[in-house]
């Protein structure tokens, strides 16, 4: 008999019994989808940094390579985003018929099913740079290898069903989409009314037992367009046909389109960006269960499906989106900045313009490590669900930040629309990325911490576990292991924390050959026991009313988030060979993050229910409150400069995006930039003498001719740079009319005269 087991652990074994919160199918779904990665680590208080380090880099093979260098480079030289959004309102013909021949659909098929078998960096790649050209094209290309038909049915379905369906996805005779989002339910899965009734029916000439569908989705992408519609919907079986119960649960289905009672309704306009998008219906559709999704066994578990692969899913997608636009930004918010003069110089120069700049640099630097990281993970075959919320959330929200930045440094330039606006397009489509897969305020407020603390926890989900444990004497061993683990681990935990926050770090954990980013290693290890301790203690003194905190769930949240992406941007400097001259970014970055986990910490602490706990908390590691004060001003102006001119770092930075020379307004602007920078000698001098015409300056012996043929060179090219567009009015609305010619109008008055 073990005294601690059976007295003591069994009293708080029956009480956490009493008191812990029941939780839904699907919540419980949700937690057991995916898996832990270095969340895992980061949630212990002690990193391990060798391991971080050791995680081989994302890289391409060279079928991967040779793709992304042919059919990915002849694609973008096919888009044309203005025509695309204003006046086509779609792909052109020839553009649907590239994506499908060359495979684009297919991306993630294994290749025995005739896709491209391609990693998820690969397809992060080649999202990432279509993103750079066209946000329509990108979109229709990653939805088909994200969450979908082609994804479930590669982890979940029957060899038939996959020997029947991939091929098609794969070559494009079948376009698919997702049905996930009701009216009625939106992040609530489990209020969806959508429902399939197990019956006996006539399919193909049989009578067969499957399922008769009744659904309303809408906001599906793809869905105007779609030949094979993923379904998800609540599955009946009231006469006992499968078994013994009823209520079966969520379940997902293969339809195609044209059965009989499929109705796909018009297409949506979301914040005027034109991938399809639309509703559709189904009335009384009638399904053989070898549609199921995995067959008869895997009727009920759709919610566990789709969140398993939403767990790799929302790492790859709108990440690279949102790296492919901040990179974007960077570039070309660079250049302008540095082309674009007021008062007789840059606008890049002044202060106020480098702060912003700065911030998309770094911020885009920032973007595309956390990407790189999280791919590299999807590469070694893990499906991090937690890793995959922050990423999508943080991507997403800082893309937010960088484009409205953007906007503010090209002023009118961004603001007027038309073919030579590179901007405005991204500025509008923000608000889809932030309400797809996951509305970014339920990520931040409910699932980061809510499922962090669970699943990322060395301890909590083996003792919720134990507590759920229909064998009580079972359940009770494993609660008495798992328990006292925990215990010895929150003591370690407080000490370790307390002393890292009252040396400041110093001697905090770092690699031994770290280099000049030592310290961000130790202020990242002093954070992270920090927040173990406090997330420990909140789970301690709230228990299952912490789920309800959503305020602190989401200060919680940000803490884990900003460890994360700060763990990859020195991840990324070290796999980029420790570049110097990135540094100025590495330590924006982490400047900026420290003072955002001290700021969560210090509100934490100020709205900790437990006020005794919270003093403690506060004691222990923030004593002196929040301290951290953000990138100097030399680090601001030493980021910004990056982008300013030419060279290798700032090639390094936007790596990877679509470069078509083909007298767009990108192009132009690249080209632009490179002559003003390169004619910066001669600028200065004519400034200094005051003059404006070359020619002139020639006479006064201030440039040569060759350098007057330079500098006009680089002006003619700055003066189309800054050139916005303009309309005719019967261009713009049918409204108005062109000007009559003058026997149009003689026969107009003829007529009114005859009539009258």
């Amino acid at each position: 008999m073990s005294f601690r087991r059976d007295v003591i652990s069994k009293l708080i074994f029956s009480w956490a019994r009493r008191v812990l919160p029941s939780m839904s199918d699907t919540e419980r779904e949700a937690l057991e989808a995916g898996d832990v990665w270095w969340d895992a680590d980061l949630f212990t208080g002690n990193p391990d940094w060798t391991k971080l380090l050791a995680t081989s880099p994302a890289t391409l093979t060279a079928e991967e390579e040779a793709f992304l260098n042919g059919p990915v480079d002849e694609l973008c030289a096919m888009l044309d985003d203005w025509k695309i959004n204003w006046e086509w309102r779609d792909l052109p013909p020839e553009v649907w018929s590239f994506i499908k021949q060359k495979k684009f659909f297919g991306m993630i098929i294994p290749t025995e099913y005739g896709g491209l078998g391609f990693s998820p960096y690969a397809h992060s790649e080649v999202v990432r740079k279509i993103s750079s050209r066209s946000l329509t094209a990108a979109v229709t290309v990653m939805v088909p290898n994200s969450l979908g038909p082609g994804e479930l049915l590669m982890r979940f379905g029957t060899r038939d069903q996959q020997g029947k369906w991939l091929p098609r996805l794969a070559d494009g005779r079948d376009v698919p989409c997702f049905g996930l989002t009701s009216p009625e339910a939106g992040s609530d899965a489990a209020a969806m009314v959508d429902s399939g009734i197990i019956c006996k029916g006539m399919f193909e000439g049989r009578e067969v037992i499957g399922l008769r569908l009744n659904w309303h989705k809408r906001y599906i992408t793809l869905g105007p367009v779609a030949t094979l519609l993923g379904l998800a919907f609540k599955a009946y079986d009231s006469d006992h046909l499968v078994g013994s119960q009823e209520d079966l649960g969520i379940t997902v289905a293969l339809i195609p389109t044209d059965l009989p009672g499929v109705s796909i309704g018009r297409r949506h306009l979301p914040a005027m960006q034109v991938f399809q998008n639309g509703p559709n219906w189904g009335k009384d559709v009638f399904i053989p269960l070898d549609y199921v999704i995995g067959g008869r066994e895997r009727l009920g578990q759709g919610w566990k499906m789709l969140m398993t692969a939403l767990a790799a899913g929302r790492g790859i997608s709108l990440p690279s989106l949102s790296a492919a636009g901040a990179a974007f930004a960077a570039r070309t918010t660079g250049a302008y900045a540095r082309v674009r003069e007021q008062f007789g110089i840059p606008i890049g120069k002044f202060e106020g313009i480098e702060e912003p700049l700065a911030r998309i640099a770094a911020t885009a630097y920032l973007i595309d490590a956390a990407r790189r990281l999280t791919c590299a993970a999807l590469n070694e075959g893990h499906h991090p669900a937690v890793i995959s919320g922050i990423m999508k959330l943080h991507a997403t929200e800082r893309l937010r930040t960088v484009i409205d930045d953007a906007m503010d440094i090209h002023g009118g330039k961004a603001v007027i629309d038309g073919p030579q606006n590179y901007i405005g397009n991204l500025y509008r489509g923000v608000p889809v990325s932030i309400t797809v897969e996951g509305a970014n305020i339920l990520t931040r407020n409910l699932i980061i911490f809510g499922q962090g603390a669970i699943r990322a926890h060395p301890f909590l989900l083996q003792e919720m576990n134990a507590l759920g444990d229909a064998d009580k004497l079972r359940g009770l061993d494993t609660f008495d292991k798992a328990f006292w683990a925990h215990i010895s681990h929150s003591f370690t935990t407080l000490f370790r924390a307390w002393g890292r926050s009252w040396s400041g770090g110093v001697f905090a954990p770092a690699p031994d050959d770290a280099g000049a980013v030592t310290g961000f290693y130790r202020q990242l290890s002093r954070y992270s026991s920090a927040f173990a301790l406090c997330a420990d203690m909140a789970l301690l003194t709230l228990g299952g009313k912490l789920k309800r905190k959503e305020m602190l769930s989401a200060r919680f949240g940000d803490i884990l988030s900003e460890l994360y992406l700060l763990s990859a941007v020195i991840k990324r400097w070290h796999d980029d060979g420790r570049q110097e001259v990135d540094l100025p970014m590495v330590e924006w970055c982490m400047a900026t993050g420290f003072r955002t986990i001290e700021q969560r910490f210090a509100d934490i602490l100020a709205n900790l229910p437990n006020r005794f706990v919270a003093l403690m908390l506060k004691f222990m590691i923030q004593p002196l409150g929040a301290q951290a004060r953000g990138p100097s001003d030399a680090v601001v102006h030493a980021c910004a400069q990056l982008v300013l001119e030419p060279s290798v770092a700032r090639d390094r930075l936007t790596s990877g995006l679509s470069q078509v020379d083909d007298g767009s307004s990108p192009a132009l602007l690249e080209k632009a930039f490179l002559l003003v920078t390169a004619a910066e000698d001669v600028f200065r001098r004519m400034r200094a003498a005051r003059l404006h015409d070359a020619d002139e300056a020639v006479k006064q012996g201030v440039i040569t001719q060759v350098e007057a043929e330079q500098y006009k060179a680089a002006h003619e090219a700055v003066v189309r740079v800054i050139e916005v567009d303009d309309f005719a009015p019967e261009a713009l609305s049918p409204i108005y009319k062109k000007p009559a010619g003058v026997h149009q109008v003689v026969q107009e008055l003829s007529e009114t005269r005859a009539v009258g």
